[in-house]
């Protein structure tokens, strides 16, 4: 038997009703698809508020040393710490194993109730820098002597003049690399090419941040053309793109008109969550944070903790599902990824879903978490 060890968070507030609701679907899907030939062995490990509560650890060593060694893995959301300490768990896990890709692919399901007129034609996939931009985390308050140290570096050694209130500004740093966006926009371009995907589009601000955006599409094309040449020239890739205000506006008036996105850290946060609230909300928007380089990668439900429907079995599964899907597929074990999708789906077109998307279905059934985890996994081995 071919048998994996995969590590999982279990996560904070909702992630301790949607993560065992993803592992049984998934052990469903694969009892049907494999039998005893393929199997998961979960490897619970910590991280979050319950970490804290049993190690003392937001993020103990023992849960990096289980992503670097199996390599794959999945978790559910995280509470971020309030004060000192770890920005962000998300960011802290991206940053330690080089997670330099967020991936988000967004398409609509038969069945979901959307905002727009046309959600069957959104369906792209973003891949979000995510080791770099303003997301770094460099950045000093406003008040503090660091503040006031970087300020005078800017005013007094470079000459810098145009901070408007200097002794009430905090300043972040934006720094792009050329590395950081050739490893990005070269993933794509595989993806891209691999799923016969007509286009890469480059989204950007470089109007404005001439150096840092503006640096982005240029390496970004540059790299195009010097490692997929052949592609372009024979047609079966297409390289473009366009400025992120103007981009946001075509998703809505021509998403057909994309279908790979490579953006820097901050445009893919709106980016992937407009896009996501097009097909029906962040409650059924997978993502993965991938380093294609080392084999690195951890997926994960998009959305946050909700304390508030945190223990009330009301709580939408489908977002850490649909990671454990793009999980499957990062396998290569396509065919239990792809009963899950059909159940969901199947399960949307007849109107039956957790409340957060039954209430604008007609005739919507609002299933209890653990039900609909139940009707799934049923659906699944029918």
């Amino acid at each position: 038997m071919e048998k994996i060890t995969v590590p999982f968070i279990t996560g904070d507030g909702v992630g301790a009703e949607v993560t065992p609701s993803m592992r049984a679907v998934v052990d469903a899907a694969l009892k049907k698809a494999c039998g005893d030939k393929r199997g998961i062995e979960w490897k619970e490990v910590l991280a979050g508020e319950r970490a804290f509560n049993e190690t003392g650890s937001w993020l103990p060593d023992e849960t990096m040393e289980a992503f670097r060694t199996y390599k794959v893995g999945i978790k559910g959301p995280l509470m971020t710490p309030i004060g000192g300490g770890i920005r962000s768990l998300n960011v802290a896990l991206r940053q330690a194993l080089d997670l330099y890709v967020c991936l988000r692919p967004v398409r609509w399901y038969k069945g979901i109730v959307s905002p727009v007129k046309e959600p069957r034609k959104v369906n792209m996939c973003i891949f979000r820098e995510n080791t770099e931009d303003i997301y770094a985390g460099i950045e000093w308050e406003a008040g503090t002597p660091e503040a006031d140290k970087f300020y005078r570096f800017l005013h007094d050694e470079m000459g810098v003049t145009k901070v408007r209130f200097p002794d009430t500004s905090s300043f972040g740093v934006k720094p792009v690399s050329r590395e950081g966006t050739e490893r990005l926009v070269r993933a794509a371009c595989k993806y891209a090419l691999e799923h016969d995907l007509p286009s890469v589009t480059l989204v950007h601000k470089g109007n404005i941040m001439k150096f840092t955006e503006g640096g982005f599409k240029k390496w970004g094309y540059e790299l195009a053309k010097r490692e997929f040449g052949k592609e372009l020239a024979e047609g079966r890739l297409t390289v473009k793109d366009c400025i992120a205000d103007a981009f946001l506006q075509n998703t809505l008036l021509i998403p057909e008109e994309y279908s790979v996105v490579a953006t820097l850290n901050l445009n893919g946060d709106y980016i992937s969550d407009q896009l996501a609230a097009m097909v029906g909300g962040i409650g059924i928007a997978p993502g993965a944070n991938v380093n294609y380089k080392t084999g690195h990668a951890i997926f994960e439900a998009t959305h946050g903790t909700a304390p508030d429907i945190a223990g009330k079995d009301i709580v939408n599964p489908c977002s850490i599902i649909l990671s454990a899907v793009m999980m499957l597929e990062h396998l290569g074990w396509n065919e239990p990824a792809a009963l899950i999708e059909r159940a969901l789906e199947q399960s949307f077109t007849e109107a039956r879903a957790t409340a957060d998307l039954a209430r604008f279905m007609p005739g919507g059934v609002s299933l209890s978490t653990s039900a609909f985890t139940e009707e799934i996994v049923e659906r699944i081995l029918g």
